[in-house]
């Protein structure tokens, strides 16, 4: 299915970075409110990435130090749902995965290179969940720290992908 799975409210928060794509919060992704569930010394600390991405500068972000890990409520995504951008500091690698039906399928590794900085453009693998789940597949995102201590903000879900 190449239609919206729900009607999360969109913004363009990349702009600055020369991406104008339509993107939504991921349900908890601006790790204001305790929605993600931590593990492994996974926590949410004091901090935001300080381009208020979301339209108003937050001030929590989710700290990973190695083998943490956090999931992300469920949210829905099919072929309209391809990509997925966040806001990464601290030092080393997170790996980012797609939890559909307890199977955690690996999709991308962003890299924590200090200050604040948007990953890359990451595959959500959608069209596939979409048509493993009949069209639209509910999942939630898994992010876990391979090296360092990578610190993620504001993750957000590209419904579109078109300008």
């Amino acid at each position: 299915s190449g239609s919206l799975c729900n009607d999360a409210a969109l913004s363009r928060p990349f702009t600055a970075w020369n991406d104008p794509a339509q993107y939504e919060l991921a349900p908890g992704g601006d790790f204001e409110s305790a929605a993600w569930t931590l593990s492994d010394g996974a926590q949410v600390v004091s901090g935001s990435e300080p381009f208020a991405a979301t339209g108003t500068l937050g001030s929590s972000s989710l700290s990973l130090p190695r083998g943490a890990s956090a999931d992300s409520p469920q949210t829905c995504i099919n072929a309209a749902y391809p990509t997925m951008r966040m806001f990464v500091s601290g030092s080393g690698l997170a790996m980012v995965q797609i939890v559909y039906n307890g199977i955690a399928i690996p999709t991308a590794v962003v890299h924590a290179g200090g200050s604040w900085q948007p990953s890359p453009i990451l595959r959500t693998n959608g069209a596939v969940f979409g048509l493993l789940g009949g069209g639209t597949a509910n999942v939630s995102l898994r992010i876990t720290a391979l090296t360092g201590n990578p610190v993620i903000d504001d993750v957000f879900i590209d419904p579109w992908n078109r300008t």
